[in-house]
């Protein structure tokens, strides 16, 4: 049911960087469906019954810098360039290095310090408090459970990522949009989930300990609200209305809090990748300027949670009464070319009239909030640059921001899927017609990959516009091809099961 797949460049296909596709073989309407190894997966209320992912390279890919002082090492960098399958991650009730580097008790010490402090200058006593201070073992969360499994790609400067809890029926995808070199999205690629996990697991035990597990409250809020919407208990109709009006308010307290989580890792991965690019910039001083756009989709059960900063884009597809598709874009964009950020931008900087120059945050940079780019946020990382490079008049840093946009979305029965994508995807195609040809590729080929698909139809636009064939296009290395289109990559979400209809229409 789970493959990789590296597409070749043969008969004239394009050849990408990396290809995954997770479908849905039973074709029955279960709570769960079974692989080619007959391996079972659970899903939660069929949140999603197929996943696609692609990515074409624009820029050169640079050699890592190995940001992480060798922290990675072999573990995983090489496999996110050059993945073949979703590969099965078994949790383990200790520690592993991602979890040191990425836990709650390094959180804490960046609030108080201002500088998380690295796992190998513990000595061992500390590491014991580490582990009891920190969020519970994996083992024991409920988005890490028994068994993950995980894919991820890259091209260029972008990374992705894809982790599938087969237990939970949990879904989480990243796209990590590196700007400047890779380091940032490289850090990202390597650490946000397990971050985001000791996150979420740190508030299900929390919570575990004032009103049992958060599995167990998601189950009651489904079951609560599937029985007054069925109407399956008339006698007690007014009693199960109470309960679900409390149970209701209890979910939206949780789904902040979801919310909320999320947001703290992200904080986290800001805070520790900027230590590091500290403790590194006066070795290699171009590391301040290095940056990621960040786009983290979470399903659990029917809820879908949403971050970005900067400016990839989340597009739900859902069908209309009238059976017409509409494209909803679940993201803001985060650049001085949108009016809100750019006046957001100037607000918080009366005092510097060269906020925007040229079009670009202090002449640097379109996006207004990305991870890293430390030498837009502090004065002293501005200093390490020399010459040109260095921003003038730094007056009332920071001008980039971290701070995300974020909601949460409960999947409905409406709902058909959501295209997850670079800013390269959607410099040639807007919303509705992203929509329109991820529909009309799955009426065609309903086992086919609608995320390739995009990925090839970007290409030949990109190719029209620059008066080339698109072999001739394909043919210019990467970098230099970055003058005709920008990084590419697309995830294609299918919600629910036995959503791959030809009912609606493609009309928008």
């Amino acid at each position: 049911m789970m493959y990789g797949q590296t597409i070749a460049d043969s008969g004239g296909e394009i050849k990408i960087s990396f290809g995954y596709h997770c479908t849905d073989d039973s074709g029955d309407e279960s709570d769960s469906i079974h692989n080619c190894h007959g391996i079972k997966l659970q899903r939660a209320n069929n949140s999603f019954s197929c996943l696609s992912g692609a990515a074409l390279s624009a820029n050169a890919t640079l050699a890592n810098t190995n940001i992480c002082n060798g922290l990675f090492e072999a573990e995983i960098l090489p496999a996110l360039d050059s993945p073949t399958s979703f590969r099965r991650i078994p949790s383990s009730p200790s520690f592993s290095r991602l979890d040191l580097l990425s836990s709650s008790f390094q959180s804490n010490l960046s609030i108080l310090s201002g500088s998380p402090s690295s796992p190998r200058e513990l000595p061992g006593d500390d590491l014991f408090s580490l582990r009891s201070m920190s969020a519970p073992p994996r083992s024991e969360g409920f988005l890490n459970a028994t068994e993950v499994k995980i894919a991820g790609g890259a091209a260029g400067e972008d990374r992705v990522q894809a982790v599938c809890s087969e237990e939970n029926g949990s879904l989480f995808c990243g796209i990590y949009d590196g700007f400047n070199g890779r380091d940032a999205a490289d850090y990202l690629a390597g650490t946000l989930y397990e971050t985001i996990g000791n996150h979420l697991n740190l508030l299900d035990w929390e919570i575990g300990q004032e009103s049992g597990k958060l599995s167990d409250r998601l189950g009651l809020c489904g079951s609560l609200h599937d029985a007054i919407q069925d109407g399956k208990s008339s006698i007690n109709q007014g009693l199960y209305v109470d309960r679900f009006a409390e149970v209701e308010k209890s979910c939206d307290s949780f789904k902040q809090k979801v919310l909320k989580s999320l947001e703290q890792a992200l904080f986290q991965a800001e805070n520790d990748f900027l230590h590091m690019v500290e403790q590194e910039m006066d070795d290699r001083p171009y590391l301040v300027s290095i940056g990621c756009c960040v786009l983290a989709v979470l399903l659990l059960g029917k809820n879908m949670y949403v971050l970005n900063v900067g400016d990839s884009r989340a597009v739900l597809t859902t069908q209309c009464n009238d059976e017409v598709l509409q494209a909803v874009q679940l993201t803001a964009c985060h650049s001085v070319d949108d009016e809100s950020e750019r006046t957001r931008l100037l607000k918080d900087h009366p005092d510097d009239p060269k906020t925007i120059v040229a079009g670009k945050v202090k002449g640097k940079l379109k996006v207004t909030r990305a991870l890293g780019v430390g030498y837009l946020k502090k004065k002293s990382m501005n200093d390490a640059l020399m010459g040109i490079l260095r921003v003038r008049n730094l007056i009332s840093p920071p001008y980039v921001s971290v701070q995300p946009h974020m909601t949460v979305h409960e999947i409905s029965s409406s709902d058909q899927f959501v295209v997850l994508g670079s800013d390269g995807l959607f410099d040639f195609f807007s919303n509705d017609e992203v929509v329109k040809l991820v529909h009309s590729y799955i009426l065609r080929h309903p086992s086919g990959d609608p995320a390739k698909f995009l990925v090839e139809q970007l290409v030949m636009r990109a190719a029209d516009c620059a008066g080339f064939s698109r072999e001739e296009l394909m043919s210019i290395p990467a970098g230099r091809r970055r003058k005709y289109h920008d990084d590419i990559t697309a995830i294609v979400i299918i919600l629910g099961m036995n959503k791959r209809t030809s009912k609606a229409s493609t009309c928008i």
